[in-house]
Formats: structure tokens, sequence, C-alpha cells
């Protein structure tokens, strides 16, 4: 099966004022997408979400690179798509995209889910069938502001948890300085919380993603309350770069210290996974691909390290993620962006059906989804930044 064209979608949607978030010092205008589309001579059709952080422009600009490298070549030939190599986001993301798209053109050419091609292909080391429906967690609390609602972020996880949903991700708000927020206060909003979501009297995990904000000095207190919580998960709470820091702050609690979002090859996590800073890692394909994401895995399993992929932006992306967490030994959450907007599911023909917080798989060979039509007509891309940078004044006027 020869691969006949490559080519991209770039796509946006601006967020209305009451859907715009905000978090740290930023607030986020629109939505946007690149999806990458590969042709074959047998009329067969692969789509891949890139990660949209690389810049849908640059992404389309790397594809149409590599088109001409991959036209000719043979879409089922495990050797064809390229590699990420970590020095430029949006090369990686671009390549990430074609290895989706070449992993629905594998599983529609087997007449099989990704899901169970990977597993039947032996490239998870999973022993029972694919999972078809997926357990997801609600991925947000970006838009609480620490001087006018801090506990908007309790409603927004009662919300959730009254949807079925079993677990919520969030943030830790504006940023601390604009409102002299301490460890004790964030703190004393986490146990609101948490009883909040005690009080309602069914099972709902709570973890936290820092985005890498916090100090080893602030992370520690806050790591050994959340343990003492049961969060289920504390992620990425110090610089990256600061593998003894994470190694310290992992061997000093019980909860697992989480990360790697923004790492795209196996040689970026072996440092993070040989110095024991991550009990869990977190892999996104439409950052490094399904194929460099199975690498990552292997070597984590090694280690006695699970997985649970970061899953941002919009549905065939998720679609993508899903089917890779469908496919692991031990499968726990899928994540879900819960403030992407009307983009996130308007890109697919038929949205899946999503209920008490899992995702069914459709029955359907490779990623089990089609594109919707006049999607480049209806959601042109926009050029420019999908988040702001804002001062505390301009906050105080936009909300």
């Amino acid at each position: 099966m020869k691969i006949t064209n490559l080519r991209t979608l770039c796509l946006s949607r601006m967020h209305e004022p009451e859907l715009q978030w905000f978090t740290n010092t930023f607030r986020v205008v629109k939505a946007d997408c690149a999806i990458v589309v590969i042709e074959t001579d047998e009329g067969v059709t692969g789509i891949g979400e890139a990660c949209a952080y690389g810049g849908p422009e640059q992404i389309k600009s790397w594809v149409a690179f590599y088109k001409e490298q991959l036209v000719g070549r043979d879409a089922l030939d495990g050797a064809t798509p390229p590699s990420p190599h970590f020095r430029s986001s949006s090369h990686d993301c671009a390549v990430a995209g074609i290895d989706c798209a070449l992993w629905d053109i594998r599983g529609k050419a087997a007449d099989k889910p990704v899901a169970q091609l990977l597993v039947d292909l032996g490239l998870t080391a999973r022993s029972a069938p694919a999972l078809m429906q997926v357990p997801l967690y609600a991925s947000s609390g970006c838009s609480y502001d620490w001087r006018i609602d801090p506990r908007q972020v309790i409603t927004e996880a009662l919300d959730y948890a009254a949807r079925g949903f079993g677990a919520m991700k969030l943030r830790i708000g504006t940023f601390w300085d604009w409102d002299g927020v301490t460890v004790e206060r964030f703190l004393e909003l986490m146990r609101e919380l948490h009883s909040a979501v005690t009080a309602t009297g069914k099972p709902f995990g709570l973890a936290l993603d820092a985005n890498q904000r916090l100090t080893e000095a602030q992370a520690l207190p806050i790591a050994q309350e959340l343990d003492r919580l049961g969060f289920i998960w504390f992620e990425e709470p110090i610089p990256q770069a600061d593998r003894a820091g994470y190694a310290r702050l992992a061997a000093a609690v019980q909860i697992p210290i989480t990360g790697g979002e923004q790492f795209t090859t196996l040689e970026q996590f072996r440092g993070h996974l040989d110095g024991n800073c991550y009990d869990i890692v977190q892999p996104d394909v439409g950052w490094c691909g399904i194929t460099e994401a199975l690498k990552i895995t292997r070597a984590a399993a090694q280690r006695g390290v699970r997985v649970i992929p970061h899953n941002w932006h919009n549905g065939l992306m998720t679609m993508a993620n899903a089917h890779f967490v469908a496919a692991l030994p031990d499968p726990i959450y899928c994540e879900l962006c819960m403030i992407q907007g009307p983009l996130q599911w308007a890109v697919l023909k038929d949205k899946p059906l999503i209920e008490a917080g899992l995702l069914h798989l459709p029955a359907k060979p490779g990623l089990g989804v089609e594109l919707a039509e006049g999607i480049e007509q209806q959601y042109p891309y926009l050029s420019g930044s999908w988040g702001l940078p804002v001062q505390r004044e301009d906050l105080q006027v936009a909300w």
C-alpha cells in the first residue's frame, strides 16, 4: 500500500469571552488544531492529530517537507514514519501526526481497531483483548482566580463528579505573587475541595498539576498533604530539568510523582527514569506518536513505572491516546480536556459515546472515526498565539 499524498488541515476557533480560560499569567483566547491526512494508492486514508503546541503552520511546513520523502513508501511498513528528535517541537508534533495517521491506515488495512492491532502485534504486554471502554479523567481547574473566586474549582469538581467522571485534574490557579498566595493558603483550598467531593459519597479521585511552577521547598509540603488527603498523583511540581529534586520528592511521599508530557523521545525520558524521578510517565501520542510512546512505555515498565498519557486539545488526538491506553497491560486513565470548546469534537463526523466517565471506542477499524466535512471552511486557521499574557489589572477587567 503506497503513500500517494500527505497534507495538513490547520484549524482554529475563537473562544467566546465566557469560554476563555486562564491560569498563571496568561489567558487562552482560541482553540487550534492540526490534522495530518495521508492518502494511499488503495484508497485508504489515515488521519492523525498533531499537538497544536507545535504551531499548526509550522507543523504543516514539516509535513510538506516529509511528503517528498514519504510519497511512494509503504504505509504498512513500520520503518516508514520518521522519528522525533526533541530538538524542534513543531518537527516532533508533525512526526507524531504522521505516525498516528499511519497507524490509522494500518488498523484499517488489518480491519482492526488500532488498540487491538497493537495488542495482536505484541507491541504491548497486554495478554487480554484491548479495552473498548477507556476510563477518562476530567482535566481542567484552569479558571479559578485567587482574588475573585478560588472556590470556583470546587464547583467545577462537583460538576464533573455529578456527570459521572471518576477523577479530575486541576492546576494551581492564577499567579500566586499577585495575591500573596502561600503554600498554606493553597492547601486550605485543597482540603476544602477534598471535603466537598468526599461529601458526595461517590468515589472521585483528585490529581494536581503544578505545571512546573513550584520550588522544591513549596512542593514537598504540598506533596505531603496531598498524600494525606489521598490525591491520586502530583504532576510536574517543579521545573522538569531538576532531576535531583524530582528524585527527592518521589522518595519522600507515597503519592505518585508524574511528568514528561513535553518529552517526545525515549532519550529524553531515560534520565528521569534512571534517576527515579517519576512514578508515572505521561507521554502524549500527539507530541511523540504512538510508535515512540510504546518504546517509552516498555522502558518505563522495566523500572516499575506506569503510564497515564497526557492528552489535550481535540477529539482526534483523544481517540489516538485512548487507543494507546486501551492497549496497555494496566490501563488507568486517558485525559480529557474539558475546556477546549466546540472545536474539540467538531473536527469529527461523529463524536464517540462518552458516558459515566468512559469513552466507548467505536467498533471500527483504525482509530474508528472520520473527519467532519467542510471543517477547513468552517474553522479556517487564525494566525497568532492561542495564549495572551495578562497583568493583574487586565484580569480584573476581563473577569
